[in-house]
């Protein structure tokens, strides 16, 4: 039998098939979105981070093949159903058909693509996150040459799915990663 996924044991797995210094930044910044989030929904904190840091476990090994070497080898590790599924439907419509149902799964499929773009205003911003607004990263948002590989459509779908305003999940997900500037690159210029 699983049991619940902690953020020790998704360190542990991703570990096992990452080396990437920035997917790992990249796990982080979701990791940090995801408990903003939980905190919204008055949902577990540590789990949802959980599943955010793990989110994209078989990326680095098969790029071409993304979430397709994830479910047999994470259920074998012991991991936790809900949790599988999550990280299935974060990649829906670009590589699965698992579509995101629960405010978990809608909040990890979003924030896959919102927190790079958060990440992305930071570094440009003279203060870093400590001082971004999220009308800042709205214009960014609109401005499709900025971070041009971040898909907006979904974040935006993300948003309709959960029922929230764009500029409120921006928000939410600038306060979830500023304890973790430092680790994201993402503090105030020298």
């Amino acid at each position: 039998m699983s049991e619940k996924l902690t953020l020790d044991r998704a360190k542990e797995l991703l570990a096992q098939t990452t080396t990437e210094g920035h997917l790992f930044e990249h796990a982080l910044g979701v990791s940090a979105c995801m408990g903003a989030m939980a905190k919204h929904f008055g949902a577990d904190e540590a789990y949802w981070q959980a599943v955010g840091y793990l989110h994209d476990y078989d990326f680095e090994q098969f790029p071409e093949e993304h979430l397709k070497h994830t479910e047999q080898p994470l259920r074998q590790a012991g991991v936790d159903e809900e949790s599988i599924r999550a990280i299935l439907a974060h990649g829906y419509g670009l590589c699965t058909d698992v579509e995101p149902q629960t405010d978990l799964e809608k909040s990890l499929y979003k924030v896959d693509e919102l927190s790079g773009l958060i990440a992305a205003a930071a570094r440009v911003h003279p203060a870093g996150i400590a001082e971004l607004k999220a009308s800042s990263v709205r214009k960014k948002f609109k401005d499709k040459r900025f971070a041009a590989k971040i898909d907006r459509a979904v974040i935006q779908d993300g948003c309709d799915r959960l029922g929230m305003d764009l500029a409120d999940v921006i928000a939410l997900c600038i306060e979830g990663m500023k304890p973790f500037a430092a680790e994201l690159g993402i503090g105030p210029k020298a």
